[in-house]
């Protein structure tokens, strides 16, 4: 996309194409659904349980992942509109509204684990940082029950600072993972520094796993290379038996996916107690 030089103001913009002028358009429908959303507190997690290879009836953890709703009710995934606002404030503000929402429920349900993701951009968002103090002095319990997830590629803008800030963060219990492991961004010489507790195996290596032997060879490499820094692993993306099957054989200690639950706003530890007391 390309402006004109003398232009200054967004509704004096030339495009390329009318498909530039839509992409463009686009980006700010999405910038203005996303703000109203949080101007309303119109937002709410997600559930996806993560669970133990070989004990797959009980989630080790869950991982709260944000959705927002637009003004008729329609519930959002990140998916649609994180790549929009990931590198300016509205960021920010999402990661603080999920770090929010994550805290009150683990103050809620203590008998939780509850990952959330943020970015690195966030370690120096003052608002993000306070919202975070709060939720640890009002529970000491609380750090020891959150896990932080961050991408390798928000990871990498910065190595330093989240290695300082996942330093401080670690001593007062809390967990972190590094998400998308094996993307490519991650030079292997700072996992050493980085001290991530948990790894969490990029999806792209685990679909199908169990027909494609150079996945299987990569996923195996990368599990090699998490248990020498002694690091967690968790495999995303796990939609069938096989495929889980295979990761079991590889030695992958946690499994999440569709196979073993899609993500819903429903908190599922609340349904797994209903189903339980039905059946008493």
């Amino acid at each position: 996309m390309t402006f004109a030089s003398s232009k200054r103001y967004p509704d004096d913009l030339v495009y390329d194409s009318p498909l530039s002028a839509a992409a463009e358009a686009q980006r700010r429908d999405t910038l203005n659904l996303v703000r109203d959303a949080l101007d309303e507190k119109r937002s709410m997690l997600a559930f996806q349980p993560v669970v133990q290879s070989r004990m797959t009836r009980r989630a080790a953890f869950y991982e709260g992942l944000i959705r927002i709703m637009d003004d008729t009710g329609r519930i959002i995934p990140a998916g649609d509109f994180m790549d929009a606002v990931e590198t300016n404030e509205l960021g920010r503000r999402i990661d603080c509204m999920a770090l929010e929402l994550g805290l009150a429920t683990l103050r809620a349900e203590p008998s939780i684990r509850l990952s959330i993701n943020m970015s690195a951009r966030s370690i120096g968002y003052p608002d993000w940082l306070s919202t975070l103090e709060r939720g640890l002095r009002s529970d000491s319990t609380l750090g020891e029950r959150l896990i932080l997830e961050i991408t390798e590629s928000s990871a990498m803008i910065m190595p330093d600072l989240v290695t300082v800030f996942m330093q401080d963060m670690q001593e007062r219990g809390i967990c972190f993972a590094l998400d998308d492991f094996g993307a490519g961004y991650t030079a292997f010489r700072y996992l050493k520094e980085f001290y991530f507790d948990i790894v969490k195996i990029d999806g792209s290596f685990i679909r199908n796993i169990s027909e494609n032997p150079d996945n299987q060879i990569v996923t195996q490499a990368l599990v090699t290379i998490a248990r020498h820094f002694d690091m967690f692993t968790v495999a995303e993306s796990v939609e069938c038996s096989k495929d889980a099957r295979m990761l079991v054989d590889l030695g992958v200690d946690c499994l999440q996916g569709y196979y073993f639950g899609a993500p819903s706003v429903q908190e599922p530890w609340k349904v797994s107690q209903l189903k339980a007391h039905k059946a008493g």
